[in-house]
């Protein structure tokens, strides 16, 4: 494991209670505060990486999309990805059969890199060793990862402009299209003027993505049914005013327009019918003190930045909603200059920022500004409860590496042993015989030691296994995670479950989110 990335078994262990359900199974949980009533499931805690005192926070901000808002894969991708394929056919002259093929929305995941050049998607450790790597959907051997990755004297950045970063989740359709077409150049060569240039092929791909933005035509869709492309939480409203009551301001900083936004913020925040219908109206305002539509994150977080702030008009029932705790301003574009001016705030560490998006949200808020992070990670939610469901497979994998690792100590030694001078030639075939025999054992334990471990990696996820892991070491992703995000969590809305003022305190040893699944 990693040092210095989260708890220790012991203080893990701590923190946490065991409850029994109906059928008597034990689940991990933890109590909301010291000697609380709540109890609060794993998948919907909130980890710490450094600690946050939430009593020094007097604004608390959100990303919109991705974050309050949660988009469905299976719609919302799809209709993103159906998109693109459209306009890859229809605007760029790729071939018409692309609208033949169709979208796994669970295929590719946060953290992989896209390799422009070779056509090939990959995942890495947190040291940017190719771990897992495949050439469009053909999963490469070892010796062609060594060949690509490993046979330098310079190592690789992985980084733009050769690379593509799978950061958001937005990216998974782009990422899943740039395979599907990396395999249909290779197996079709000259069926297309642009062959096998995967680098143009990308660029191509990028370039439909945009135009499905620039035309509006994805978020006429979402507006037309939020409801089929984006999931209810009624816990955001709970939670926007918990955190209002408690004292705090709030603001909205979103990339998106004022007319999308104030449509998904009335659907999720709005008043609910009988019949299950949302109210229209601008009541969803009253939970924030500031709202700033058409941001251009990340350059909005860059205090240099000489953009524009306009306030929004045509807002009904006014530009400004007056309550008993203030009026909400909207605005369009500006900087964070500006945002800390309409807020009063006099120190930048008193502000928590709330994002899914680890370089437009959280990397740039954290290292640019010093903002307090917190990163809304959906995927977690479903990998924290999968650790513990395989809390036994885990430890059979610890205790098999042990098992080869001791095996291929004894051989390294008696390899030595046999290189000593003075052995009779009875002790040294006496010590052959043991070599082969270890040898043999090593093999056996090796073999199983690689089919639990292929076993538990499927269980994450068929191709890309754990996201916070890559083998023992942590992801990519998890690395970015830890160093960016001050906390990190499943939904938004899990802030609710917490106390406002409650004091986050990191652990020692372990990510925080493994606090440790391994059996006792």
């Amino acid at each position: 494991m990693d040092k210095g990335l989260g708890a220790g078994i012991g203080d893990i262990i701590s923190h946490f209670q065991n409850s029994s359900c109906s059928d008597g199974v034990q689940e991990p949980c933890i109590w909301a505060s010291p000697g609380g009533a709540r109890k609060i499931d794993i998948g919907k805690q909130i980890f710490c990486n450094r600690s946050l005192n939430m009593k020094n926070i007097v604004a608390v901000g959100f990303d919109m999309d991705y974050t309050l808002a949660q988009y469905k894969p299976e719609t919302f991708e799809s209709l993103a990805y159906d998109g693109t394929v459209r306009k890859l056919v229809y605007d760029l002259g790729y071939p018409e059969e692309l609208l033949e093929w169709s979208f796994d929305w669970k295929y590719m995941v946060r953290g992989l890199v896209l390799d422009k050049k070779r056509g090939n998607i990959l995942k890495m450790d947190r040291h940017k060793y190719v771990k897992v790597a495949y050439h469009g959907f053909r999963e490469m051997s070892k010796e062609e990862k060594v060949e690509a990755y490993g046979n330098t004297l310079i190592r690789d950045a992985f980084d733009e402009p050769d690379y593509a970063l799978i950061d958001t989740l937005f990216s998974l359709a782009e990422a899943y299209l740039f395979a599907q077409l990396v395999d249909f150049m290779d197996n079709n060569p000259g069926k297309d003027s642009k062959s096998t240039d995967y680098v143009r092929m990308y660029k191509d791909v990028r370039a439909a993505v945009d135009l499905c933005h620039r035309d509006g035509t994805l978020k006429q869709m979402v507006a037309k049914d939020p409801k089929t492309y984006i999931n209810e939480d009624r816990s955001i409203v709970p939670m926007l005013k918990m955190l209002r009551e408690s004292g705090r301001s709030t603001f909205l900083v979103t990339n998106s327009l004022w007319d999308y936004t104030t449509i998904v913020m009335n659907f999720l925040c709005g008043s609910h019918t009988l019949d299950g219908g949302i109210t229209c109206n601008s009541d969803w305002l009253l939970y924030f003190d500031v709202v700033i539509t058409g941001s251009a994150k990340p350059g909005f977080f860059h205090e240099d930045n000489r953009a524009n702030l306009f306030q929004v008009g045509d807002i009904s029932p006014g530009l400004l909603l007056k309550e008993k705790n203030g009026t909400c301003r909207i605005f369009q574009g500006g900087s964070v200059g500006h945002l800390h001016k309409l807020l009063s705030i006099e120190s930048s560490s008193q502000v928590l920022y709330v994002g899914d998006h680890i370089y437009g949200d959280i990397l740039r808020s954290k290292k640019v500004l010093g903002w307090r992070t917190m990163l809304v990670v959906p995927e977690l939610e479903r990998e924290v409860e999968l650790l513990w469901e395989l809390r036994d497979l885990r430890k059979k994998l610890h205790l098999l590496r042990n098992e080869r690792d001791l095996i291929e100590d004894q051989i390294h030694h008696l390899k030595w042993s046999l290189k000593s001078e003075g052995i009779d030639v009875d002790e040294q075939r006496k010590m052959c015989t043991r070599m082969d025999d270890l040898e043999y054992q090593r093999d056996k334990a090796r073999l199983s030691h690689q089919e639990a471990q292929r076993e538990c990696h499927q269980k994450f996820h068929k191709v890309w296994g754990q996201l916070m892991k890559t083998g023992y070491q942590n992801s990519r992703f998890a690395h970015q995670v830890e160093r960016f995000a001050c906390l990190y969590t499943s939904q938004v809305s899990n802030l609710s479950l917490y106390s406002p003022d409650k004091y986050y305190r990191p652990s020692e040893g372990f990510m925080p989110h493994e606090f440790e699944i391994i059996p006792l």
